[in-house]
């Protein structure tokens, strides 16, 4: 399997900052809005924005959580293999909130479908928007579009996209393998 560096982790820190600042954009003083890391990998992404927001914008209360939808996914019943949910960690009412969905990759659409549905078992939010650091455009099965958006890239069928966190993050990565 061969490998290509898609974003190396200076490009990487600079949509984290892009991002945030869209957020912040979008959000204000975020008194009614929550981030929502999407277990697995988007809990991962989740904490790298958590980081930039103690960082820079300090003034800011930022409440987030975790989520597993592994029980709403539509294979759950599919597969020989035996599903394990992940931690949820919701510590806040969602009922009238905004609600942001982080995740590292949107592909096909189902996992952001099953965690909206999900989501529906803890309140009734206000609205919920999506943040994908990295968007495979022209695969999706499910009609679904991030509101912020690192990076949108094309691949051919069998490529994987994968980010690679450090706990320095002057060695994340994000590279294709196919």
């Amino acid at each position: 399997m061969s490998k290509k560096i898609l974003l190396n982790s200076k490009k990487i820190e600079i949509i984290l900052n892009r991002l945030v600042y869209e957020l912040i954009e979008n959000h204000k003083d975020f008194k009614e809005t929550v981030l929502i890391g999407l277990q697995p990998r988007g809990v991962d992404l989740l904490y790298e924005i958590i980081k930039i927001f103690n960082l820079n914008h300090k003034n800011l209360d930022i409440k987030h959580g975790i989520l597993d939808y592994t029980f709403f996914r539509d294979d759950f019943r599919r597969s020989e293999k035996t599903l394990t949910a992940s931690l949820t960690q919701l510590n806040f009412p969602i009922e009238n909130k905004k609600i942001v969905l982080i995740d590292d990759v949107l592909f096909t659409g189902r996992s952001i479908k099953a965690a909206m549905t999900s989501v529906d078992t803890y309140g009734r939010p206000k609205s919920i928007e999506l943040l994908a650091l990295i968007d495979r455009r022209f695969k999706r099965e499910i009609p679904i579009e991030a509101n912020y958006c690192g990076v949108k890239i094309d691949t051919f069928k069998g490529d994987r996209v994968r980010v690679i966190w450090s706990k320095n993050s002057k060695d994340n990565v994000i590279y294709i393998e196919n």
